[in-house]
């Protein structure tokens, strides 16, 4: 398995096979697919800790700012997900690609008409810009 720099762009399939090649030649096997949904939810709970002290009103404990990285957090999470669609037998550029389709079916008109969408954000003054 080449883990270098690509110089193509990854596609979603390429990263399914990437995730499967290195479970068998490091991993030695798939999780089970419980075990890897608790790993899911523990990479998202790790996710959404830097994301509400990041962006929301916690602050990070003075240890722990320095350890945090919304990248490799967000990779873990992807990671998890991709070896649930792999043990599953899901094709995640096929699902994906549906899925979109369906969102831009549902829901084409139904944002652009939202008035919560459509707020006005105060300026520095505390003035409107629209």
């Amino acid at each position: 398995m080449d883990t270098g720099v690509s110089i193509q762009p990854l596609t979603v399939a390429d990263a399914q096979h990437q995730v499967d090649q290195w479970i068998r030649a490091i991993g030695v096997r798939y999780f089970s697919e419980l075990t890897n949904l608790a790993q899911l939810v523990e990479e998202v709970g790790e996710l959404a800790r830097i994301l509400s002290r990041t962006y929301g009103d916690q602050s990070f404990k003075a240890d722990e700012a320095d350890r945090c990285d919304l990248s490799d957090e967000m990779a873990d999470v992807l990671f998890v997900l991709i070896c649930l669609a792999n043990q599953t037998g899901v094709d995640l550029t096929k699902a994906f690609e549906q899925n979109l389709a369906k969102k831009t079916r549902r829901d084409r008109l139904r944002h652009q008409a939202n008035p919560k969408l459509k707020h006005e954000t105060p300026d520095l003054a505390g003035e409107s810009n629209q």
